[in-house]
């Protein structure tokens, strides 16, 4: 049995759904609003590449590494964006929850927010993960003030980590939350679900 079983997470008008080749159509139109795969510090597939996106993360889940969600509007079925656990370790309970994006329109919405709610409620209390981390791009500080507002806890910075589309070399900022701190961070996303609609970019 793997560590991650098929399920679909859903609340907060939104429906975290497993990824699957039929939702090609709908990302390609996710990512097309803002042209989102010309972000430097993003992994957004170009349009000729859906199909080729949708595969590999297949193959990574059939490989228990990584598990892929399509976002999807609750009532309309639309597709708004991706979302994964990833890097997953079954026999610590750690995952990493990243790979995220979105349409134009979703971003500074409650979107983020719900959707890394849904999938850290899954993560701690139900996977009865330990720990659940994210990661970003150094550059990227619109996801790190994302992540940070989670209530994740920076753990450092990797050094010349990764490749970035456009072939340079990117540092990595790395963020864990411990099951310990999940009820005090899901009442405070709970909390600013509330209160303030308008929530922070993608992580």
């Amino acid at each position: 049995m793997a560590f991650v079983e098929p399920v679909t997470l859903q609340g907060h008008g939104l429906r975290l759904v497993p990824l699957e080749l039929a939702h090609e159509a709908g990302l390609r139109a996710a990512a097309a609003d803002g042209e989102l795969w010309k972000l430097r510090v993003t992994s957004v597939p170009e349009p000729a590449l859906t199909r080729a996106y949708i595969e590999t993360a297949l193959a990574a889940r059939q490989a228990e590494k990584c598990f892929a969600f399509a976002v999807t509007d609750a009532q309309s079925g639309e597709v708004l964006g991706s979302t994964s656990y990833h890097d997953i370790l079954p026999a610590v309970k750690r995952l990493e929850i990243g790979y995220t994006w979105y349409a134009q329109r979703c971003q500074r919405t409650h979107v983020n927010t719900s959707c890394k709610l849904l999938m850290m409620t899954h993560a701690f209390e139900t996977l009865g993960c330990h720990v659940v981390g994210w990661r970003t791009d150094n550059f990227n500080y619109a996801s790190q003030r994302a992540i940070e507002r989670l209530g994740a806890k920076k753990d450092g910075v990797i050094r010349g980590h990764a490749l970035r589309r456009d072939g340079t070399i990117r540092d990595t900022v790395m963020y864990s939350m411990r099951s310990g701190e999940w009820p005090e961070a899901k009442a405070q996303l709970l909390y600013l679900l509330g209160r303030h609609p308008l929530m922070e970019a993608p992580c």
